[in-house]
């Protein structure tokens, strides 16, 4: 039950979905329970993917899979999972865009991203991502409904994943008076990342029975390269990170993997 609460509280901090009420004073929360919530990060990437699968799949199948079907199910999913997910990520890659991009000084960097404004840098950030995301999701359907399915549903949660591996190598830099990542950042433990990990196999395993294991490679390589390369700016620019820099790891290792599937996948 325990658990079950963690994962609750998980769902409550990184989705729109309403947990709320009764449901809500059982989960309680506190600093300690959140931090160990951490290790459902990707379980929420489950719901996500349910959510963008389903959208997906309908789509594509009401408008016969043909034509301009897979772009259409590819901004009808994205639509869906940034309406389950508030642009919890999305906003983050755009302060982190500001940042890196407005500034060269660490601290000027880390007071830009605090702003709540979008600036030059955020805003192409945001349409260069939704375009990328949308272009290789549509790309999936072309090469077939089954990988751009599986695609959604390992991009979702093994995206998930790498935040966490972020907290673990760095420190945190944001502003702990009022930095909502702060109770993460005192320590993601060993244990914990083993927990999310588990959460990742389910996912990885669809992709490898259903798409074979040059697919399954591809994919997870490009998303780990992604988020090895963004975990390489925080330490550069940053020494640490903030919990924007969770959001925009995450952004790039999704679509990262979506590269990855579509490249394996392409005849």
């Amino acid at each position: 039950m325990q658990a079950l609460r963690h994962y609750l509280l998980a769902v409550q901090f990184f989705t729109r979905l309403p947990i709320t009420g009764r449901l809500a004073a059982w989960v309680g929360y506190s600093p300690a329970m959140l931090r160990a919530s951490s290790a459902h990060f990707p379980g929420v990437g489950w719901l996500v993917a349910g959510v963008a699968v389903g959208v997906y799949a309908l789509l594509h199948h009401a408008l016969g899979g043909q034509g301009y079907a897979p772009l259409v199910a590819a901004v009808g999913s994205t639509i869906a999972t940034v309406l389950v997910t508030g642009g919890f990520h999305e906003d983050g890659l755009a302060d982190v865009a500001d940042g890196l991009g407005g500034a060269y000084r660490r601290e000027r960097a880390l007071t830009i991203m605090k702003d709540s404004r979008i600036g030059a840098f955020g805003a192409m950030a945001l349409v260069l991502s939704l375009a990328a995301k949308l272009a290789l999701l549509a790309q999936l359907g072309h090469l077939g409904l089954a990988g751009a399915l599986v695609a959604l549903a390992g991009a979702h949660v093994l995206s998930r994943l790498w935040p966490l591996v972020v907290v673990r190598a760095l420190p945190h830099v944001g502003d702990t008076a009022t930095s909502k990542s702060k109770p993460l950042a005192d320590q993601i433990s060993g244990r914990a990342l083993l927990a999310a990990s588990l959460w990742c196999f389910p996912a990885l395993a669809l992709v490898w029975q259903a798409q074979g294991a040059f697919v399954l490679i591809a994919s997870l390589l490009c998303s780990a390269l992604g988020a090895a390369w963004m975990l390489w700016r925080f330490a550069r620019r940053l020494q640490g990170f903030t919990g924007d820099c969770l959001g925009a790891t995450q952004q790039v290792a999704e679509i990262a993997f979506y590269l990855g599937a579509a490249i394996a996948l392409t005849p």
